[in-house]
């Protein structure tokens, strides 16, 4: 084995430079060296046999700026199929405006200074594979047609990829198959990273990134799915405003600052997330927050159309604010801290209206419209709502019991901000307390009680009753008065004394008689 062979990493698969050992450039035929260890002469040779849209292969090859000056100029800043796997760019290396006709390729490249590709144009598929930019990156307003890989590389200074467009579907004439995907998995980015104003018509993965300092994506348009599980995000995290066409994944991902997200008409999931802080603003949206963690002051607010809440299960959440939420399919009984929970002009589901009959007693019975979560909706067996929505929980939940479902209630009425639902979690928590208890004198009581005000919060239940009980006391009454002896038909009359004055000596007695 020789000693370059022992240098040179197993993946390595083109013939190294014969000038030192430790070079891995690519050589140049026929002189068996790599460009930058020609002669002056040599490499004025192979400068002058460049022309526009030629292939490049510059592998492994030491690259001062003035080195790639030439090269780019020998070509007038226009590539076919370029390849800088494993080159080291020691100096500023300047690719604005640069077309690559075909695919390019900078896996494990080094750049010691500035990258820049301002303005640079890939027509096929471009890749950065594990390179390592120990200065500033700049992609803005670059455009790739096909396929963009960044996966694990790292950026010490800032990343500027702002008004970039990857994947697009039209492009200098070229029309893929598909949409190109932008993949940054597993990416390290040390300095600020802004993506303002980039359109990705692909997917795009940033599952394990890490950014290191504040990221930023305002403005940005997802024409696909917006994957981050995974990533961690150490400084302040601007997601929004943004639109994302279908799924935006925020799972597993881990905050220490404050997460701001902006956008909608796409599915939120922030499943098993660990934030510091969330802000959220969303637009005709799902968002899923089972198993969530939120150690700060978060809120998540229905910014237009509909915010529907598809799962809250296993979510810690010790000061968390819901504005406008559809809560009518999405369960509260598996929230870690209930009390932590604020709900503002959410909606809730409800139970069928009208009378019902039942094999039980009592047979007939009657729903009051108030509000209940949609554990009860699901322990009841209740049928869906007229809209079509169907309350239910996950079937991956336990089902719930209504001894549970009494405790989600007490604890979530003092978070509710409107007083009928708040009387109305009241209510809920006392039906579930008395269909909990054993049958017996406690059960007997509180179904008195319901029967009699329904537990002090039906009034005109209780009136009711006062009304019934006063008409029945004033029936009895009159019937009382108007009742007749038995056996006597006839009427009594009244009788009536006549006082005749006594005769007197003067007057006869006919006289005074008549």
């Amino acid at each position: 084995m020789t000693p370059r062979s022992r240098i040179a990493p197993l993946d390595v698969v083109w013939r190294t430079c014969d000038a030192v050992p430790e070079c891995l450039g690519v050589v140049c035929e026929p002189y068996g060296r790599c460009l930058a260890h020609l002669t002056p002469v040599e490499s004025a040779e192979v400068l002058r046999g460049l022309a526009p849209g030629q292939s490049l292969d510059l592998r492994g090859t030491v690259l001062p700026e003035d080195l790639l000056t030439r090269v780019l100029d020998g070509v007038e800043r226009r590539l076919g199929r370029a390849r800088f796997d494993r080159a080291v760019f020691t100096g500023p290396a300047r690719f604005a405006e640069v077309v690559f006709a075909g695919d390019a390729t900078f896996d494990h490249a080094g750049f010691e200074r500035l990258a820049s590709f301002y303005g640079a144009r890939f027509l096929r598929n471009v890749s950065f594979r594990e390179a390592r930019f120990l200065r500033e990156l700049s992609l803005h307003d670059a455009r790739v047609c096909g396929h963009a890989a960044f996966d694990r590389v790292t950026v010490r200074g800032d990343a500027l990829f702002g008004g970039a467009r990857f994947g697009e579907a039209r492009f200098g004439g070229a029309l893929p198959e598909r949409a190109g995907t932008a993949s940054f998995q597993d990416a390290r980015f040390h300095g600020f990273a802004a993506f303002d104003a980039t359109v990705f018509h692909g997917d795009a993965r940033f599952r394990g990134a890490r950014f290191h300092r504040a990221v930023s994506f305002r403005g940005s348009g997802w024409e696909a799915g917006a994957d981050f599980q995974g990533a961690r995000f150490e400084g302040a995290a601007y997601l929004g405003p943004m639109r994302v066409v279908r799924r935006l994944s925020l799972a597993g991902v881990r905050s220490r600052a404050p997460l701001h997200l902006d956008t909608g008409g796409c599915r939120v999931v922030l499943r098993s997330a660990v934030l510091g802080r969330l802000t959220a603003r969303l637009s005709d949206a799902e968002v899923d927050l089972r198993d969530a963690t939120l150690a700060g002051p978060s809120a998540v607010t229905r910014r237009a159309g509909r915010l529907r809440v598809t799962s809250l299960d296993g979510l810690d959440a010790g000061a968390l604010t819901l504005t406008g939420a559809d809560l009518r399919g999405c369960g509260l009984g598996g929230l870690r801290r209930p009390e932590g929970l604020r709900l503002r002009e959410c909606l809730f589901a409800a139970p069928p209206g009208g009378f019902g009959l039942r094999l039980g007693w009592p047979p007939v019975r009657w729903w009051s419209r108030r509000r209940v979560i949609a554990d009860e909706h699901l322990w009841r067996g209740w049928p869906p709502e007229a809209d079509g929505h169907t309350a239910a929980v996950p079937a991956e939940d336990p089902a719930p019991d209504p001894v549970r479902l009494a405790a989600v209630y007490e604890r979530l009425r003092p978070g509710v901000d409107d007083a009928r639902v708040a009387a109305d979690f009241a209510f809920g928590a006392m039906e579930m307390r008395r269909l909990g208890s054993a049958r017996g004198r406690a059960r007997l009581l509180l179904s008195l009680y319901w029967l009699a005000c329904g537990y002090g919060l039906r009034a005109g239940r209780a009136l009711g009753w006062l009304t019934l009980v006063a008409a029945l006391a004033a029936g009895a009454v009159c019937w009382t008065a108007m009742a007749r002896p038995a056996g006597k038909h006839g009427v009594q009359r009244a009788r009536v004394a006549v006082v005749r004055p006594a005769a007197s000596a003067s007057r006869p007695a006919h006289e005074a008689g008549g």
